[in-house]
């Protein structure tokens, strides 16, 4: 069902992802999605908490095959953020939208936002001057990440552009980091 979730947003989008429509292209009842999701909003958590398993397995078991370097650690996170976005598509933004429908789909958002944020922290703050990178540069980085990931998957810049980018991006922020 979440395949057919994930291709109903990539051809008819985010507006079209209905608990009904879901059933109707898995060719299964109602009931049985709802059993699995009972809202829309279920079913938009389940995606997006997917996509976090596999951006986050990816990261990870790239940094731990990764020199404990800031180039490489920056390489890491960029290569891997924009990877998992473009696997998924177009259909990611769509999705992360929506999360921003409701509070309870918001803070699913926040969460992972806060959790990747606290593991880029973790391993680039040994870089840092000062040991600590701020939040602010964080959130700055996370911003980035997003758009430059969107626009190699919507095609306005190549996936290398967006990684060389981030990359860029996070060796800065950490250069400034007192």
């Amino acid at each position: 069902m979440l395949d057919v979730a994930w291709r109903l947003i990539r051809d008819e989008g985010t507006e079209a992802l209905t608990l009904g429509r879901v059933a109707q292209l898995a060719g299964v009842t109602k009931p049985v999605v709802y059993d699995h999701f009972a809202t829309r909003a279920g079913l938009l958590i389940t995606l997006y908490r997917e996509f976090d398993a596999r951006q986050t397995a990816l990261m990870d078991a790239a940094m731990q095959a990764s020199e404990p370097t800031l180039t490489a650690r920056a390489a890491v996170i960029a290569s891997s953020y924009v990877d998992c976005v473009l696997v998924q598509g177009r259909e990611m933004p769509g999705v992360t939208a929506a999360l921003a429908s409701s509070p309870e789909l918001e803070k699913t958002k926040r969460d992972w936002e806060a959790g990747f944020m606290d593991k880029c922290r973790a391993a680039l703050a040994p870089f840092a001057s000062g040991g600590a990178i701020a939040p602010a540069g964080l959130r700055a980085m996370l911003g980035a990440a997003e758009a430059l990931s969107y626009a190699a998957a919507n095609g306005e810049i190549t996936a290398a552009q967006a990684q060389d980018e981030l990359f860029e991006t996070i060796v800065a922020m950490v250069a400034r980091s007192t």
